[in-house]
């Protein structure tokens, strides 16, 4: 979890069924000192961190559970909340409509003879969207410690131990 990754996730298979998880889920996010809320409905669970400890790094753990023959496979996926992934994903999106917007009008210009100035622009942006990168890896790291805390209630749940990918 302290990776490269945007969004860490994991994949395992448990001999547990998936109603049995879900009762285990719940009890746990019943508990007076749990350390994080969550809803945990058929097949999907949302696990957040407390209201009082949130900030807006604050990462949260999205759980979907299949069942298959004999075992449940449990896939889970960190990531930041949806107002910040949303944030990101528009920042992004802008910058690469940007960037092809500019491609045109600075190569037509090149192709036609004409000054292309336009095209220095474009390296600004590449140098905007590795920032963005960044700033995001900075947020990741703040909610680390957090993103442990989800992780290992959810262990603790389950009663299994999971490695993240």
């Amino acid at each position: 979890m302290t990776s490269f990754r945007i969004r860490p996730k994991f994949r395992i298979t448990t001999p547990k069924r998936q109603a049995a998880i879900l009762e285990a889920l719940q009890l746990g996010l019943q508990k007076e000192e749990a350390s994080c809320q969550g809803i945990a409905i058929e097949g999907h669970i949302i696990l957040k961190v407390l209201p009082t400890e949130e900030h807006y790094w604050s990462p949260q753990l999205s759980i979907l559970l299949d069942e298959e023959e004999g075992h449940t496979l449990v896939r889970g996926r960190y990531g930041p909340k949806s107002n910040v992934w949303t944030l990101f994903t528009m920042c992004y999106l802008a910058i690469s409509i940007l960037s092809v917007f500019i491609s045109i009008i600075g190569f037509s210009s090149l192709s036609l003879g004409l000054s292309a100035n336009i095209l220095w622009v474009l390296p600004l942006l590449g140098g905007a969207a590795i920032l963005l990168y960044f700033i995001s890896q900075f947020g990741q790291k703040l909610g680390a410690e957090q993103t442990f805390t989800l992780h290992h209630f959810f262990e603790e749940a389950i009663d299994q131990k999971i490695p993240i990918h």
